[in-house]
């Protein structure tokens, strides 16, 4: 008699929190960690935060040990080591080896400049470009199509080739490229979810399909709405994007825990971090953060957010 082979079982949850450490956390960065930290713990699974220092012009000294004090001051302590990316130089090496090697990858000539000129999506190098510092990018064949189901953001789709073309993995400066580094990373680290702001939504089809040419496993996506400032824009590049304050971290909690959907009266007898988060993690409900891409910074002061997924 013949037996149908075991279900391989499914791993355990594992998601993460991943900076750049290019200044102190804002309130876009705290709702990004504790959406995070709330989906992981619901699951029963782990998280886990990773330093994605990999653009020394874009740091500021200092700024990765600033955000590691305000999750420690906040309650959101992580499971495991801090991974730093500056660190893990030889893992994307040898991940863009196996590209060069299996073709997949190029090195590319072209100047921004050039390619701007030429539309800005490259789908082949100038002809007689040459530069002593040319970039490394990966090939996106013509037809190319990713869809995927966003946890919160619902389907989407996007022609890879058409709108995005053959992509940066190793800068012309010799930084690793972020898209490189996140997949060798989540693959490393054993994610299993990916819960970060819906600015990087676009960026996740990139992902899907590094992943795939390397060989590795997809995760779980879900995109929490982006927090904006009265004029529209990411906190990340507002003047609106005051840190929060380590100080007195209770309010920002609050406004954080409003901004996922959840009802306000939960934690408003908190009187501590601690206390705010137990108390969050026991009434959590996935299914209320809200399905939008944006959030506007002044409407979290309104506690009927709670009510519009």
């Amino acid at each position: 008699m013949h037996t149908a082979p075991a279900t391989p079982a499914a791993a355990p949850y594992r998601g993460r929190f991943a900076p750049s450490p290019t200044g102190p956390l804002h309130f876009g960065s705290l709702l990004a960690a504790m959406g995070s930290w709330l989906l992981a713990r619901h699951a029963g699974g782990e998280w886990r935060v990773r330093i994605e220092d990999l653009d020394p012009p874009r740091e500021i000294a200092g700024a990765a040990e600033a955000q590691l004090r305000s999750l420690h001051a906040f309650g959101l302590a992580p499971d495991g080591e801090v991974l730093r990316q500056s660190a893990r130089g030889e893992l994307y090496g040898a991940a863009l080896d196996r590209l060069l090697a299996a073709g997949d990858a190029l090195v590319c000539h072209c100047s921004r400049s050039g390619l701007a000129a030429g539309g800005g999506v490259h789908h082949g190098c100038i002809v007689g470009a040459l530069r002593t510092d040319p970039a490394v990018r990966l090939r996106v064949p013509p037809g190319t199509r990713i869809a995927f189901d966003d946890l919160l953001q619902g389907r989407v789709e996007q022609d890879l080739y058409a709108e995005v073309g053959d992509f940066v993995l190793r800068r012309a400066d010799g930084c690793w490229a972020y898209q490189l580094a996140v997949v060798v990373d989540d693959a490393a680290q054993g994610i299993t979810d990916v819960v970060r702001g819906a600015d990087l939504l676009d960026s996740t089809p990139r992902q899907i399909f590094l992943q795939r040419r390397l060989g590795l496993s997809t995760p779980r996506y879900a995109h929490l709405p982006l927090v904006l400032d009265a004029d529209g824009r990411k906190l990340s590049k507002s003047l609106a994007a005051v840190p929060v304050d380590d100080d007195e971290p209770l309010p920002a909690l609050r406004a954080a825990w409003r901004a996922l959907g959840q009802a306000p009266s939960v934690v408003a007898a908190a009187g501590t971090p601690a206390q705010l988060l137990d108390a969050a993690l026991r009434a959590f409900d996935p299914a209320r953060i809200p399905r939008r891409h944006e959030l506007s910074l002044a409407a979290l002061h309104n506690t009927d957010v709670a009510a519009a997924p």
